[in-house]
């Protein structure tokens, strides 16, 4: 138990002491020397050195106090430089991913936009592969004057047709009555 009791004490000492310079203990000799010095009817010589000792001890603790609020002062600007990073950081994160965000949407667009090429050249692939209006009218246009003659070359043989019908159907019947009733042809012919 006497073990922890020094380890606190020398924990307290240490948190107390802050850097480690020993002010707590300068400033406890400080104490214990002015109430000597107070105390002690000494010569003025030694008074003098014992006044110069406390003295120099205070101005040690002096030291180390201007120090100590130069390191708290310093502790506070680089406390309040590192909130000015964090917080540029933090905008630049935000930004960053602000970025990464309109990337994405860019990559959409992108993706979108080659998409629609691509339907776009497979459908101009489909166009190519036909004539275009004006070669089509053209060859309507030739279609149309050859059903025309085909048209009448068909009427022409029609009536070709029909006339050699005619005609066949006339020499069938005169042939027919020649031979049924020559006798009548013959006296027509007289």
């Amino acid at each position: 138990m006497g073990a922890v009791t020094d380890d606190e004490v020398i924990r307290k000492r240490l948190l107390i002491d802050g850097d480690g310079a020993g002010d707590d203990r300068r400033i406890n000799v400080l104490l214990k020397s002015f109430t000597k010095w107070c105390n002690s009817p000494g010569t003025p010589d030694e008074g003098f050195t014992q006044y110069q000792r406390m003295m120099g001890i205070l101005a040690q603790c002096e030291f180390s106090m201007g120090k100590t609020l130069m390191v708290y002062d310093m502790n506070l600007r680089e406390m309040e430089n590192y909130e000015k990073i964090y917080t540029n950081i933090e905008q630049n994160i935000t930004s960053a991913h602000d970025k990464i965000a309109e990337c994405k949407k860019e990559i959409q667009r992108a993706k979108r936009i080659r998409k629609n090429r691509q339907e776009y050249d497979a459908l101009a692939k489909v166009i190519q592969q036909h004539p275009d209006r004006h070669e089509t009218l053209k060859q309507l246009e030739a279609l149309d004057k050859e059903l025309q003659q085909l048209s009448h070359i068909k009427e022409n043989v029609d009536a070709k047709m029909m006339r050699n019908r005619t005609m066949t159907r006339t020499s069938r019947g005169a042939q027919h009555r020649m031979v049924n009733e020559p006798g009548e042809i013959l006296t027509d012919l007289n």
